[in-house]
């Protein structure tokens, strides 16, 4: 069931109103077992899956809370162990298995491995990693064991992010599951707005992108150094709205019904560094890092060198959290090299960092610059073969500034996409204000919008690209 279907619409409504009408009391189990659903209407079997990890953190979070010292490292040790394996079987084996074997084979060594045929259940590096942090604040004394098994599971399935995020943290979610919520007319407006919001940006912007993109990155050899600049571009913002449009309609739907979830995004492509493009974008997953890897290796309390090496193994880890395949780890390294080079040149030429600010040109030449090299590191992440990557570099190093644009889109439909790009990246500048305008005329922008996705939306039940991680 995907926010950008009709199902999920009818679904949204009717665990809303009942929501609302159910005694207090009884909420979580009605949002339980719409999560049950929600997850089992992509894969029934997924939902036993899922089940195992609830059942070993839910007592890993009791025992962490009763034991003290080495006894509590190894509860918690076992437990991430427990949801780093199922990780490792379901999204990470054949990847093992592929490189055992090529390793092997290139030191004439016969190694056998089981072949398992397994699908990657939709969402699992998501809740995995909720759990996760769940284990882990109660172990730091940040959050209490939950007693509640039932809310505890709603904690790791709660619906509208149960899929592809935010990642929560158990002190701002869990506690919401206790609080009595009531109908709030203007809260309601807001949840809507974003979701309407969240849905334009998924089918009227990502998935019109998509039909270059895909038309471009599927036939990479017979693409003009023109198309291949112009799709790397769009996918930028097709990622961008496909995901973002994802959270939005998350918060969205959770603010109707009295919930907060984290923000995810916050304007990314206006950022003027790479360090900032990271605090605005996908921000669960950035803050996750941060908080549970990259300050447990010491962060920048050590001495440089391990500094930039604590850098890249967070980069890295994030690039395989995307995907098991190296060209997410590329994708990751280089996001984590452009860090590194970016702090150094700092450190060599402070000038250079405090002159990024002083003048409109220099942000803008520091925020292109930005964009650039995040659109350039896309291309690892949207390609999976190198081979098809090396043709892609070798195809813009040819590039011809004369060579039109050649795609099935009619005109039309490419100025209209290029519009709604120029239009989302204008309206992003005052993001905060902008939304506070649109919730204040809610009874005209909400039915404009949904007049936009009627009229302009591409409605090809195109998957939400993050369902894949």
């Amino acid at each position: 069931m995907v926010f950008n279907s009709l199902q999920f619409l009818v679904f949204f409504g009717i665990v809303t109103l009942a929501y609302f009408l159910l005694a207090h009391k009884y909420r979580w189990l009605l949002l339980l077992l719409a999560s049950c659903y929600f997850y089992m209407a992509f894969v029934p079997i997924y939902l036993g899956i899922l089940a195992l990890t609830i059942v070993i953190d839910y007592f890993a979070g009791i025992l962490l809370e009763q034991h003290e010292g080495r006894k509590k490292k190894w509860i918690l040790a076992l437990s991430i162990v427990a949801n780093v394996g199922v990780l490792a079987v379901f999204k990470y084996y054949q990847f093992i298995f592929n490189n055992i074997s090529w390793l092997a084979h290139a030191l004439d060594i016969p190694v056998q491995m089981p072949v398992l045929s397994i699908l990657l259940p939709i969402g699992l590096s998501f809740h995995t990693f909720q759990a996760m942090s769940y284990t882990i604040e109660v172990y730091r004394g940040n959050q209490k064991a939950e007693r509640n098994f039932g809310i505890y599971s709603l904690y790791v399935m709660f619906y509208p992010q149960l899929v592809a995020g935010p990642i929560e943290r158990p002190q701002n979610l869990i506690h919401q599951f206790y609080e009595r919520k009531h109908w709030d007319r203007h809260r309601v407006q807001s949840g809507l707005l974003q979701m309407g919001i969240g849905i334009f940006k998924k089918v009227v912007i990502a998935d019109r992108l998509a039909m270059v993109v895909d038309e471009v990155y599927g036939n990479v050899v017979e693409q003009s150094g023109t198309n291949l600049a112009v799709a790397a571009v769009f996918y930028s913002f097709q990622i961008y709205c496909d995901f973002s449009g994802y959270s939005d309609v998350a918060i969205g739907a959770a603010r109707v019904m009295g919930f907060k979830l984290m923000d995810n995004f916050r304007a990314p492509y206006w950022a003027t560094s790479i360090p900032e493009f990271w605090r605005r974008w996908h921000m669960s997953l950035s803050t996750w890092f941060k908080d549970y890897v990259y300050f447990s290796l010491g962060g920048n309390r050590v001495s440089i060198p391990r500094w930039y090496l604590n850098i890249m193994i967070v980069f890295v880890l994030s690039g395989l959290w995307h995907g098991a395949s190296w060209n997410f780890v590329i994708w990751g390294s280089l996001h984590g090299i452009f860090q590194l080079i970016g702090l150094t040149l700092n450190r060599l030429f402070p000038v250079l960092a405090a002159d990024r600010r002083k003048t409109v040109l220099g942000q803008w030449l520091y925020r292109l610059l930005t964009f650039f090299l995040v659109t350039i590191a896309w291309v690892f992440f949207r390609i999976a073969h190198f081979s098809t990557i090396k043709l892609w570099f070798k195809q813009m190093a040819q590039f011809d500034f004369s060579s039109p644009l050649n795609v099935s889109m009619v005109s039309k439909e490419l100025y209209l996409s290029v519009f709604l790009i120029v239009g989302l990246f204008a309206l992003e500048y005052k993001r905060d204000k902008f939304k506070m305008y649109l919730e204040n005329f809610f009874w005209l922008v909400f039915p404009v919008l949904l007049l936009g996705i009627y009229f302009l939306g591409v409605f090809s039940m195109k998957q939400f690209i993050y369902f894949q991680f």
